[in-house]
This record gives C-alpha cells, structure tokens and sequence, in this order.
C-alpha cells in the first residue's frame, strides 16, 4: 500500500522548547505557530511484502544514526495502531523538500507531518487530523502544528488524548505574508531541547507561558495582526534569551539575523510600516507583515545581503494524488 503526502512548515509564534517525554515528544508547555507556503515537503510512503528492511530517504540521502531513529520511531508507532496486514511489511519512506533545511525554517515539522499523513494513509488509519499530530509528534513537537495545518495550537499533555495539535481560526490568514531571510547556518536543536530546563532562565519563561498563549489565542480570534506578532517577535526574545543560557550556551544568531532585526525596526519607527520579526532555533529570520507592505519589506530585508522570499500562510497537511508520488 502506497501514499503520498505534502506539508508546510511552520514558523513558531509562541514556541515550546524542551520536553517532558524524549520518547513521545511530550513538550513542558503549550505551543502556537503558523504554517508557511508554498515551501513544503513531499512524503512518498509504501509497506511491500518484498522489503526486508524499512529505508528512508531525505532530498536524495539514506538517513542513517539518530535521523534515521526519528523515524523509525514514527513508523513504529504507526505499525502499534495499524490492523491492515500490510503494515507488517518493510516500509520504503521517501521525502523532498522544496526549501532549505536545517537552517531555522521548520523542515522537521513538515517532514514528520507529511510522514504522518502518508504513513497513516498507507496503514489504512482513518484518524482525523489532531489524531494524525499525534503521530506527527513523535518525531517532532512542531510536526503536530504542521499537521492541522494554518494557525495551531499544540496543547501540552502526558498523553495522546491531551497532547495534539487543533487549528485556530483567524481573520488573519488571507491578508499577510511572511517574508523570509534566509541566513544559512546549519544548526541542530534536539541537544538544545534537551538541556533546556538547565537554563536558569527556564522556570521564568515557564511563568508566563500560560499568560503568553492565551495573549496569542486572543489575538488571534480578534484578526489584531499587530498584537499577534508583536507578542511573536517578543517571544523569538526569550527562547534565545533561554537557549544562550543552558549548559552549552547556544547562539544561534548570526550577524546578518541582527542587522534584519534592526532594519524591521526602523521600518516601523521610520516608516510606520507594520513589521515583526520571529525566529525559530535558528539565524533565519521570517518579517510578519500586511499584503500590501510585503514587497518594500522584502527590499529592506535584501538589502542585508540575505536570500529573500515572500511567502503566505499555508493550510494543513494533505495527501496526495497517485501521480504526484516521489517513486
């Protein structure tokens, strides 16, 4: 049994670092983001009588080591709630993404939601998609947003029927854009999530969680784009502000990431143009801002010297036609 899937990324607006549960991706608090098109990746999945041994192949490459693990993890489990026959059978796992990776953009999330989608498609499970973010979860937290799909919220919890990821609606899908700044530096975030409540910064980023999610939810219901990113650009601040301060001392900036920051500034000081950044563990930098100022922030953010690209909020994960398979 064959399936395809597609997911977006997604950019963190009230991010979670750390976990409670490495095993299942249980994260200390709630989480909120957005979902960015038309980047996505593209998961092809198939369980074949003839396969010994599963395989799985990101942009070209077998992965091997710890990637390889993640993923098992997540077929794993698949196979735990499958009763389709098929599902014993070796799995070949496809993946393409259409955007840069491991540089503060979102890949794993929109990898392990396609995984998800597809997997749980060629498993014959008939699950909605907050069941599905459940899955998607065990390979990344963020993965569960990507599923659902637009504006989620990934809620914290000790199990699947607490931890998922529901969608949230908003007026403030159809008329912004997120112009990204792509600073290429590869980073990992999985030792930083693990180390995170060594942070003595963590308990206090963990008192005003609550306060901050239900600030975003507010926001967001009342279509207030203003209110919704400046809440996001403050909180790109404290997560660094706790990942520079755990045991290894991650800095993820770069000098071109800072150089954006201030350009935004000025362009809401200056020009009164409504622009927030956001990042991610990363030094990219997405610039939340109205339709009709995405292009002048888009030629301030060039002229940092950085890769620029305009991008929309994207929907939820979804599977594929049979002629649009990677194999």
């Amino acid at each position: 049994m064959k399936a395809t899937a597609m997911a977006h990324p997604i950019q963190g607006l009230v991010k979670y670092h750390g976990m409670r549960d490495e095993q299942m991706r249980l994260p200390y608090h709630d989480s909120i983001s957005v979902c960015t098109a038309p980047s996505h990746t593209k998961t092809t999945v198939e369980f074949d009588f003839d396969r010994e041994e599963d395989v799985y192949v990101v942009d070209g490459e077998e992965l091997e080591g710890r990637a390889a693990e993640r993923v098992e993890r997540v077929v794993e489990h698949v196979r735990s709630q499958s009763d389709a026959a098929h599902s014993v059978y070796g799995v070949r796992l496809e993946s393409e993404n259409s955007f840069p990776t491991n540089v503060g953009l979102g890949s794993s999330a929109s990898g392990f939601a396609a995984a998800a989608m597809a997997l749980a498609k060629a498993a014959e499970l008939d699950w909605t998609r907050p069941e599905i973010s459940t899955i998607a979860r065990r390979g990344s937290a963020s993965a569960a947003r990507a599923v659902t799909g637009a504006y989620s919220h990934l809620y914290a919890g000790m199990n699947d029927e607490d931890c998922r990821s529901e969608r949230i609606e908003t007026d403030l899908e159809d008329d912004m854009k997120i112009v990204v700044g792509l600073v290429p530096a590869y980073k990992e975030t999985e030792q930083a999530h693990q180390e995170a409540a060594d942070s003595h910064m963590f308990q206090a980023r963990m008192a005003h969680m609550h306060e901050q999610i239900q600030s975003m939810r507010d926001s967001l219901r009342e279509g207030d784009f203003e209110d919704t990113f400046e809440l996001a650009e403050h909180d790109s601040l404290s997560l660094a502000a706790t990942t520079m301060t755990g045991p290894a001392g991650w800095v993820y900036w770069k000098p071109a990431t800072l150089k954006i920051f201030d350009a935004v500034r000025k362009l809401r000081d200056e020009e009164g143009i409504p622009a927030y950044f956001s990042t991610d563990t990363g030094a990219s930098v997405y610039v939340n801002t109205p339709d009709e100022h995405a292009e002048r922030v888009a030629e301030v953010v060039e002229n940092c010297g950085v890769e620029t690209a305009i991008w929309e909020v994207g929907g939820p994960a979804r599977i594929l036609d049979e002629d649009e398979a990677l194999f």
